[in-house]
């Protein structure tokens, strides 16, 4: 799988985790070609995460390091990272009776601004509900908690 490249040591752990916690996680299934917009998704009836790396390299215009020496792919990691753990906190959430771990409010004002288009995108074409995608976008930036949650609720 091409996207564990992209991981830091932090998010190979939460990886791990979600295998241990009997999630298959598999990189650029059919659903990602359906949908060229998304980075992952969560099949809540499979338990099956998919990271369309593919898509992420697209967005965030991945370079051919070989090619480009100076180019760090910055963007290209930082998607593919927040795209695992936005899909394992819906993971935790599914841990958790299908229900979010925090509490509403403060999700939503922990919520940065530049999400909520995304958000939007993600409450009108998936099957998530708002209060879980708030959580999933707050939680996407916070690894450590992901574990954390992780390893509490599924584990």
């Amino acid at each position: 799988m091409e996207f564990i490249i992209f991981l830091s040591k932090l998010d190979k752990e939460i990886l791990d985790l979600l295998i241990k916690a009997n999630y298959v996680v598999e990189e650029n299934k059919i659903e990602c070609l359906l949908n060229r917009e998304i980075k992952g998704l969560h099949n809540f009836e499979e338990n099956k995460i998919v990271i369309c790396t593919k898509n992420a390299k697209r967005k965030t215009n991945y370079k051919n390091k070989k090619q480009h020496q100076n180019k760090d792919n910055f963007k290209t990691k930082l998607a593919i990272r927040k795209a695992l753990r936005h899909e394992a906190s819906h993971a935790i959430q599914k841990c958790n009776d299908n229900k979010i771990v925090g509490d509403i409010k403060y999700l939503e004002s922990k919520l940065h601004q530049s999400k909520r288009k995304a958000l939007e995108f993600s409450t009108s074409n998936f099957s998530g509900t708002y209060e879980k995608e708030v959580e999933a976008y707050v939680l996407e930036d916070k690894p450590k908690k992901v574990k954390n949650l992780l390893k509490k609720y599924c584990l």
